[in-house]
Parts: structure tokens; C-alpha cells; sequence
């Protein structure tokens, strides 16, 4: 028996083929570890190194971004406003203050439509948590050349976690220069919308640093 196939069908199944295969982004990445804050890690910091320690402020050069995904494709997004500092000591990560502050109503991404979304309930609910802070807690150096794995407690969302990520960390010509790239869960800070039936929204989110500081 011949069997006839529909191009309408034939256009369906395909469809359904492109949307499997997309590329989640957070494949390239190491996924950070996330665990439940405790007092010790709340006030964990790592020994001062010997030497004078300095102290610097992030600058209009840095950039906090992150990108999200569907099964069908992904976003680009980030923050525009944001403040905090890094200390060093000895050309090294000193013993602190290392935090961020990040004004979530600055929220940006690469489609308007898109942006009023994140800001809504259903994602980072700015209005009831306008504020996102990550306070660095230790500093350990890693295997590489000024890599180092940094652990601290992350508030998003109103959920407090503390997780670890790799990043590099430069200090040359009087500046601080802090770059890393992981994925977090959105999931483990309450962030649940799940999107559309035919197009889930992924849990993993990338979030990518540049950051760049000059002493105070």
C-alpha cells in the first residue's frame, strides 16, 4: 500500500524536531553549587594575607548578564544598575568586604515585551524584591592562572542560598578585573514559572560577570 504523506504534517513533525535540538545554553558552563546558607558560612571569610589591604568599588565598566532559555530558542538579559566592592591584598583577593548589590528594576533583556515579563510575578517580582545581593564569603585559589573558586551567600528572589563558582581574578594597571560564567537553577530561588506547554521554559540560567573595579 502507497503511503501518502501530508506536507502539513510532514511541517508539524519537523517543527517538533527543531524545538527537541535546541541548544541549551547552559551546556558550556559549570553549573554552580548551591546549598542552604548556615551561620558558619554567613561569616566565613578567608585568612588576610600579609600586606596592606585595598579596597575598590565597581565601575560603570562592569556588566552583570545572563542569558535564559526555551526549548526554542534563548534570551539575553542582565542589569543596569548595580553596586559593590572587592578588596585585595598582596595582588591577591584580600580578606573582604567582596559584595554585590543589584537594583532588579534595572532589568534588561532583549525584547521589551520580554523585560516587563521578568520584572513581573511570575519571574523576578521587582516590586516585591527590588533588591538582589551576593556577599562573598571565601576565596579559594583554583588550579590555573588567576583562577580562583569563589563561595558566598546569593539573595534572589528573597531566597537566600550560598553557592560556589569558578572565576578569574586580575589585578594590573590599578585595576580589579572579575570575570566568570555559570548556571544556577532558577528553581532553587522560587522562580517556577514553567512558560507555555509547547515552549518550557528551561531551569538552568547562565549568568555571566565582567566585572571591573578601581580602588576607592
Amino acid at each position: 500500500m502507497k503511503i501518502q504523506t501530508y506536507p502539513i504534517a510532514a511541517a508539524a513533525i519537523a517543527g517538533l524536531f527543531i524545538v527537541s535540538c535546541a541548544e541549551n545554553p547552559a551546556d558550556n558552563t559549570p553549573s554552580a553549587e548551591v546549598s542552604d546558607p548556615t551561620e558558619e558560612s554567613a561569616s566565613t571569610t578567608e585568612p588576610a594575607p600579609a600586606g596592606e589591604t585595598t579596597s575598590y568599588e565597581f565601575t560603570e565598566e562592569s556588566t552583570i548578564g545572563f542569558v535564559g532559555s526555551k526549548v526554542t530558542g534563548s534570551h539575553e538579559g542582565g542589569f543596569k544598575k548595580f553596586s559593590g566592592s572587592f578588596s585585595v591584598a598582596d595582588g591577591k583577593p584580600g580578606p573582604g568586604p567582596h559584595k554585590i548589590e543589584i537594583d532588579m528594576t534595572s532589568t534588561w533583556s532583549d525584547a521589551e515585551k520580554l523585560t516587563g515579563h521578568l520584572k513581573s510575578p511570575d519571574f523576578f517580582d521587582v516590586e516585591k524584591f527590588p533588591t538582589s545581593a551576593f556577599k562573598v564569603t571565601n576565596v579559594e585559589e583554583a588550579e590555573g592562572e588567576n583562577a580562583y573558586t569563589l563561595s558566598g551567600d546569593f539573595t534572589l528572589h528573597g531566597v537566600t542560598k550560598k553557592i560556589s563558582f569558578p572565576a578569574t581574578v586580575k589585578n594590573a594597571d590599578g585595576k580589579v578585573m572579575l570575570d566568570a560564567e555559570f548556571d544556577i537553577n532558577r528553581k532553587d530561588f522560587g522562580i517556577v514559572y514553567p512558560g507555555k506547554p509547547d515552549d518550557l521554559i528551561r531551569d538552568e540560567v547562565v549568568i555571566k560577570l565582567a566585572m571591573v573595579a578601581e580602588a576607592e
